[in-house]
Formats: C-alpha cells, structure tokens, sequence
C-alpha cells in the first residue's frame, strides 16, 4: 500500500482525530496511488496515524477512512453502511418523514458521500476522489443493506471539480418512471424533483 509521510510536527491535528490533511502538511507521497486510492499516513518518524483517501488535485490531499489499522475493503463499507442506518433506525427518522438522511459523508465515516432517501429511492452524490473510486462498491452495499433497487446519481456539486471529477448525473442503479418524487414530511406533502431540485432534490440535511 502507498503511504504519506507527513511533514514533522503535522501529525497533530490526526491525534486529535481531525479526518483531513491538507497538501501542506505533506513531505512525501510514495509510489504514486491513483485518485482516490487508500494510503497510509505516518508521521515524520513513520509512525502509521490512519488510513485515508488520495486525492492528488485537491488541496485537501487525504481524507481518512479509519485511524485504525485495519483493511478498507467492500465489508468495511458495509460496517459503515449498516451502522449508519442503525443510527436512523434508533432515532425513528422514518416516523417523521418517508424522506431522510441516510449517509452523511464524514459523520458517518464515509468522507465525501452522500446518499439521501426519497421513499424507495436512494439519491447518491459523490463528492471526493475517494468516495468516486468505490462507488460502484458502495452503491452495491447500499442496495444490499437497504433492500431497494434503485439509485439516482446528483453528483453535480462544483467541488467535484477540485477532486478533478467531472459531473456525473443520471440512474445509477434500477429505474425510475419519473423524477417528481412525492413525499411527506411531518404530514406536509411535496413533490421533489430528483432530477432538477436544490442537492439531491430537497434540504434533507437541514434536519438529519
């Protein structure tokens, strides 16, 4: 596996558990990863600190997947996935509204992802070098853990252009007969339009 090794004294804001590193803090990048491979990230005196994503575009060079040593791999995902909607389970999200929060990017581990339900759809939005080398990984799990079959792709955000992304929007997985999505939230009934409206259709991350 490459590795970063930090320049000295750069370690410290990934002690203190913070998930980025900045091009800055960089000494050297060894072996060349490609956009959006894992790495390791040592510290001066090579000193592993966390497993990240590379991202050789941005000015946020690396986002960490774990400060564990261990493997970030397909079941790795899936632990991250099952745990997020545990958390949306635990808090009845769906008693609210048919429409919620299903993935958070960073506060749910999975750095630059973001993935919205609208009733039995799922809107997926990529956003980093890293969260776009496993996507297809990803929306695999995601149909698996949440039993639906259709994902529609909004990767459409202008911070894809900083990963050195181009705009990808269109059905991921599945099919859709429409893209005006009718959901209900706090019995107040909208028509979303997946395809056109603001982020992934609606302010879903206002509340979750």
């Amino acid at each position: 596996m490459s590795s970063i090794l930090l320049q000295p004294g750069r370690e410290k804001s990934l002690l203190r558990r913070h998930p980025w590193i900045f091009s800055g803090a960089v000494q050297h990048v060894d072996d060349e990863p490609l956009s959006g491979a894992t790495v390791d990230l040592l510290s001066a005196n090579k000193q592993f600190l966390a497993r990240a994503s590379y991202s050789p575009i941005s000015q946020i060079r690396a986002r960490v997947w774990t400060f564990e040593d261990e493997p970030v791999d397909r079941e790795f995902f899936r632990r991250r996935i099952r745990s997020a909607i545990d958390t949306r389970q635990k808090l009845k999200v769906e008693g609210q509204s048919n429409a919620y929060r299903l993935i958070y990017a960073e506060s749910d581990g999975i750095p630059g992802l973001i993935v919205d339900r609208y009733g039995e759809v799922l809107v997926l939005q990529s956003l980093t070098a890293g969260s776009e080398f496993w996507k297809e990984t990803l929306a695999d799990l995601l149909l698996e853990e949440t039993g639906l079959a259709t994902i529609y792709e909004r990767s459409d955000a202008d911070v894809r252009e900083l990963e050195g992304l181009e705009i990808k929007v269109g059905i991921l997985r599945g099919d859709l007969s429409s893209f005006v999505f009718p959901i209900t939230e706090h019995g107040l009934k909208f028509n979303v339009n997946l395809q056109s409206g603001h982020k992934t259709g609606f302010y879903l991350d206002q509340r979750l």
